[in-house]
């Protein structure tokens, strides 16, 4: 029986859960706690592959992208079932992807957030009440279900030193001024815990690529302003064969200080942003099969890298 529910809203809880019963399950997977949450909700890793290639998968940067999750925990359930069972995922030996790399998957990146799109966190409570507060600076986006931020009111896309000074005249200029349910920048880069543990942890792993997972659009952005970086846009063209997404450039007033971004400047490497599905956020449930079936060749194929490239 499957471990990764992909039928239910996945919560803070589920997916810490979920991750526990994956390891328990497979004792080739590993986790750590990179941080808490303002709440006291982990932030948690789930690691998987001996390989000298490390790739690192985040989602649900944003709460109401929540959908992201399960797509990184079924990938991970999937290639470890298939290597036990000496089996292939998506046409390719499970045994060579789990040699070739080691795969560090943040599945949850603002559990805080997720939880109060989700109905995790219930109306009248404490947690509830102070988004809530914030939330009423912004009446004409819905509540809770247009909520991007964390619990404190900062979007956490948006807190990576790459042009963060930019970002927040744009934000500003756009009446993103103070905390709220999307699009606040906070106070400075990487002044929230959430941000600060995910940009420490990519600096440790060092990985070869990143692959930030959003939602919606079924797209792939995969440049940070000029800056070259060699087999990125090869592999952006292979991404795009396999998932039928669309390549376009970064609309400029979302250009700035997300985490793909900073990777790219920091890194030098390959970092891409995959808006995946289409609708409006959050979107169903009932498009986990579609989202997970058109991004199941991008995770093996980042995993493997491209023949003789990156």
């Amino acid at each position: 029986m499957a471990i990764v529910k992909t039928d239910v809203p996945m919560t803070a809880a589920l997916c810490d859960e979920t991750i526990l019963a994956l390891v328990e399950a497979y004792p080739f997977l590993r986790s750590e706690v990179l941080t808490t949450t303002a709440y006291g909700r982990p932030l948690r890793t789930l690691v998987m592959g001996t390989g000298n290639r490390h790739v690192l998968y985040s989602a649900a940067h944003h709460a109401n992208e929540w959908i992201t999750t399960p797509v990184l925990l079924k990938f991970a359930e999937d290639l470890a079932q298939a290597f036990q069972a000496g089996e292939k995922l998506f046409g390719v030996d499970a045994a060579l992807i789990l040699k070739t790399a080691m795969i560090h998957l943040v599945p949850m990146v603002d559990p805080d957030g997720v939880d109060l799109v989700t109905g995790a966190i219930e109306t009248g409570t404490l947690q509830y009440e102070a988004a809530r507060m914030l939330a009423d600076n912004y009446p004409s986006i819905p509540f809770p279900d247009g909520w991007k931020a964390n619990l404190l009111g900062v979007d956490l896309n948006l807190q990576y030193p790459a042009g963060w000074l930019r970002a927040r005249e744009i934000k500003f200029s756009q009446g993103y001024t103070r905390p709220g349910p999307r699009d606040y920048v906070g106070r400075a880069p990487l002044n929230q815990r959430e941000s600060i543990a995910l940009s420490q942890y990519t600096q440790d792993v060092n990985p070869a690529l990143v692959l930030a997972y959003h939602t919606q659009g079924k797209v792939i952005y995969w440049q940070f302003q000029d800056i070259p970086v060699p087999g990125a846009q090869a592999l952006a063209e292979e991404f795009a064969r396999l998932s039928g997404y669309s390549l376009e450039e970064t609309p400029y007033a979302s250009g700035f200080a997300g985490y793909k971004d900073w990777f790219i400047q920091r890194f030098r490497r390959p970092g891409f942003t995959i808006e995946a599905g289409e609708g409006e956020n959050p979107l169903p449930i009932e498009q986990f099969p579609e989202i997970y079936r058109d991004n199941l060749g991008i995770l093996v194929t980042a995993a493997l890298g491209l023949p003789g490239g990156v």
